[in-house]
């Protein structure tokens, strides 16, 4: 990338590839006790029993996980990894994608209603896998920087399914519904979500791939629950209304970010 790009794409971000590694964003951080999920645990798909086993050691998918981390390891202090520890803030997905979907929607009430309680259905599809596999996290089996601090949290949860990639990949595919023209945008910056946690060095590649499965699994689950049909359509209007009226982002800045990010990192 030509030096006048990624300096741009850092001023963009808003991070500087050479700070220290900030605190990491918990996908299981605090989450509104009121906040319910769209399904049922009768409806909750079993995604224990969905997702594949996570990778054994002396498996093929199991050596692919620990290259791909010890490669990317050289991406640190590159515009790519102060794009990845940005995103280890799921809190500002919807900003996050901003430049793909051509509109800020962040402040639009019936689309933060509608993400609060599919996140809390997100997090029901994470958990039991995490904890039925205990897959450790790539950098306590091969000590390697990464772009969150290495805190007590990080280390005592589990790698597979990675919840930022669940989360990014249900996001991506619900806004590829609300803004069906931004699809392709919208999807490469949904699956570079993902990679970030590669280049973040804080989950392996089954991991990620894990998690735009059960992304997929929430999503299609969701779509058989009447309350969830019916937020839908009440937030296709209000978004449809806010693309009209919400300034387009920086056009500058926003080709510097998809610079970083379009092709995969590995």
């Amino acid at each position: 990338m030509a030096p006048k790009i990624a300096g741009l794409a850092l001023l963009v971000l808003g991070v500087a590839s050479a700070a220290p590694a900030q605190e990491h964003r918990s996908f299981h951080g605090p989450q509104p006790a009121s906040t319910q999920p769209y399904l049922a645990d009768a409806a909750k798909p079993d995604t224990i029993k969905i997702l594949p086993a996570a990778p054994v050691a002396g498996s093929a998918r199991y050596s692919a996980d620990r290259t791909i981390y010890l490669e990317t390891r050289s991406l640190k202090d590159e515009p790519r990894w102060a794009l990845a520890a940005s995103d280890a803030d799921e809190t500002t997905i919807l900003k996050d994608f901003s430049c793909a979907v051509g509109a800020d929607l962040t402040g639009q009430p019936k689309l933060a209603a509608l993400m609060a309680r599919v996140r809390t259905d997100v997090r029901r599809a994470v958990d039991p896998p995490k904890d039925s596999n205990k897959r450790l996290r790539p950098f306590l089996i091969d000590k390697g920087p990464t772009c969150v601090s290495q805190t007590d949290g990080i280390e005592k949860s589990f790698d597979y399914p990675s919840g930022h990639t669940t989360w990014g990949w249900t996001v991506a595919l619900l806004l590829t519904e609300l803004a069906p023209d931004q699809a392709t945008d919208i999807l490469v910056r949904g699956r570079s979500f993902g990679e970030s946690r590669l280049v973040c060095g804080v989950h392996n590649l089954s991991a990620v791939e894990a998690g735009r499965t059960n992304a997929s699994v929430v999503v299609a689950a969701l779509h058989g629950d009447a309350a969830f049909r019916k937020d839908l359509e009440a937030v296709r209007q209000e978004v449809a209304a806010a693309r009209k009226t919400a300034p387009a982002p920086d056009a500058a800045g926003c080709a510097a970010s998809k610079a970083l990010y379009e092709r995969p990192p590995y």
